[in-house]
């Protein structure tokens, strides 16, 4: 529709893309979705295609094909099945901005191909520069591709340098709320079970990011993505744990001036603005009141017992794969966990462990990440066993 910007959501049945359809519904006359898909929830993304109507809807899981299929073919609307076909949609012509909002490596193959065709990045899958950094900035870079980051961290940061982008940084610091086990000693984090860990104390996210949160590999993954975002240095990126939420991250200047972005704690804000870049459309959410917040209040991240975040650290040093395989065994590990198969701190010693055994690549094509990753799945299964 001329005018509207086209939307394709990968991942809409997720928590941000959920709240992503919220956004895109509210402003009909600005956006025109074209494409969603999802994993394997039929159900969901049925009802989210009859509302929304968008012209394609992948379902990922291949044996649900002719589920959605036969519930959707009397809307007119196409539908297509398997991970091929969810990267393949992001090339659609009539699509502006692909919002990559999948959990997990699952994400790179479609974003890549949405960069090679030219598309508008709002990424929200952490994971893509985690994994293969290099190569997805480098491409993006070649096609002019914009990448508008949806964390609630770097789109403070990116909002932080509107109007800046020729000051240089001198460092970043990225808050964390510390969830729920903050102030925990190794010896109670012994004892956690995964109903206390899925309850974030202020944001309501995915089974996957909850779990990383209260590890603080949420965090760990975050500082590599802004190594990536803003061509930072390891050292000018610091953690700076903020129970509030309050403050979604700050930026210093070579002058010594920092700017903090604020507001209250909900995903629809950052998923808007990288959707409306460098527009901001009036919304009713709810307004900060300062009354309400008398004191903001800051700590050092615990990384003796929260070991995830040293290790992001450790692999950003190491470079080539290593964050590849850092993810990879985070993947399993959180899984694992989530199925009562290994214990919480079980996953920073399956982490550091296939870290430092994956066969290092100093400088990995994106063939390389594909084994790379196959090979720290291996690894870090053999240690749940």
């Amino acid at each position: 529709m001329e005018g509207k910007k086209g939307i394709a959501i990968l991942g809409s049945t997720g928590s941000i893309g959920t709240q992503a359809l919220e956004v895109i519904g509210a402003y009909p006359d600005k956006f025109d979705l074209q494409v969603i898909t999802a994993n394997r929830n039929a159900d969901l993304l049925i009802s989210q295609a009859i509302k929304h109507k968008p012209n394609i809807v992948v379902i990922a899981d291949e044996s649900l094909y002719k589920k959605v299929n036969d519930a959707l073919w009397e809307h007119d609307i196409n539908v297509y099945a398997g991970a091929d076909s969810v990267a393949q949609v992001t090339d659609t012509k009539e699509v502006d901005t692909v919002l990559t909002a999948l959990v997990g490596y699952a994400g790179l193959k479609p974003t890549l191909t949405a960069i090679r065709a030219g598309k508008s990045i709002a990424l929200a899958n952490k994971e893509t520069l985690v994994v293969a950094g290099e190569i997805v900035t480098q491409e993006a870079r070649e096609k002019g591709v914009n990448l508008y980051p949806v964390d609630s961290e770097h789109a403070a940061i990116f909002q932080c340098l509107v109007g800046e982008f020729h000051n240089p940084i001198e460092k970043i610091y990225l808050t964390a709320s510390g969830g729920p086990f903050r102030g925990f000693t190794h010896e109670q984090l012994l004892k956690v079970k995964k109903e206390q860990a899925l309850k974030h104390p202020n944001w309501d996210m995915g089974a996957k990011i909850t779990i990383d949160s209260a590890t603080m590999m949420n965090k760990g993954l975050e500082v590599i993505e802004a190594k990536w975002l803003f061509s930072l240095k390891p050292e000018q990126i610091d953690v700076i744990v903020h129970p509030q939420s309050i403050i979604h991250s700050l930026v210093q200047f070579e002058d010594g001036s920092m700017k903090a972005q604020m507001g209250l704690p909900d995903m629809k804000l950052p998923i808007q603005y990288a959707l409306t870049y460098p527009d901001r459309y009036k919304t009713d959410f709810e307004r900060f009141n300062f009354m309400d917040y008398p004191e903001l209040t800051f700590e050092q991240p615990d990384r003796e017992t929260f070991k995830n975040l040293n290790l992001a650290y450790s692999a950003m040093e190491m470079g080539g794969n290593a964050a590849c395989a850092l993810n990879a065994a985070n993947e399993v590990g959180v899984a694992a966990f989530l199925k009562d198969e290994v214990s919480f701190l079980d996953i920073a010693r399956i982490n550091e462990e296939t870290m430092n055994s994956i066969t290092s690549i100093a400088k990995p094509t994106y063939d390389d990440y594909v084994a790379s990753d196959a090979e720290a799945r291996r690894l870090a299964k053999e240690l749940i066993k």
